[in-house]
């Protein structure tokens, strides 16, 4: 099978990872006629919008490095979390993060929380 660092992945070879993760993920109990393994051209963000993805990534990254903070704080992480999600989205990412005083973002932080993503 090609990787998608070696070039662009043929669509049988999409559809065999489309199959491979629906069967991990969905259990014996799920049969998939052979049709299936293109249902996932019916997926708008797979083919029209580029880069959809990205912010379910950049958001695990997020949550792995909050979690790295609550880890490391001696205490009241819970009240500055909390008014983090209170602000919703009247702050920018990095004010709203900031809130939880999680000043190392700058630094690596994100980049600690994609290394946790990478090893779970």
């Amino acid at each position: 099978m090609t990787s998608a660092r070696e070039g662009e992945l043929l669509t049988e070879e999409i559809c065999d990872i489309w199959m491979d993760i629906q069967k991990e993920s969905l259990g014996p109990a799920i049969r998939f006629e052979d049709e299936y393994k293109y249902f996932w051209t019916y997926i708008p963000h797979f083919i029209h919008s580029p880069f959809y993805v990205y912010a379910y990534a950049f958001g695990d990254c997020l949550v792995n490095s909050l979690y790295a903070v609550y880890e490391n704080a001696s205490e009241g992480f819970a009240d500055r979390y909390l008014d983090m999600l209170r602000a919703g989205g009247t702050l920018a990412p990095q004010g709203a993060v900031g809130t939880v005083r999680a000043r190392r973002i700058r630094s690596g932080l994100l980049a600690e929380g994609a290394q946790r993503h990478l090893r779970s």
